[in-house]
């Protein structure tokens, strides 16, 4: 259950990344100077924390040496 959980969560988090000024849903809008992307911020957070609990570290994608 947990990790279907952490999967929907992920998912829902690349969404709002692709689609970050469509206008489906905004909760940050980005026009407010300073904090207009801590949503996008925190939901790029979220997705990085989504896919090291599955085992795939970024940084270690682009590291030639592994």
């Amino acid at each position: 259950m947990k990790k279907i959980g952490t999967f929907l969560l992920g998912l829902l988090s690349l969404i709002y990344l692709l689609n970050p000024t469509a206008g489906f849903f905004e909760l940050i809008p980005d026009n407010i100077p300073l904090i207009g992307n801590l949503d996008e911020a925190a939901a790029a957070t979220l997705l990085m924390m989504c896919l090291r609990y599955f085992g795939y570290e970024l940084p270690d994608l682009f590291n030639p040496k592994k």
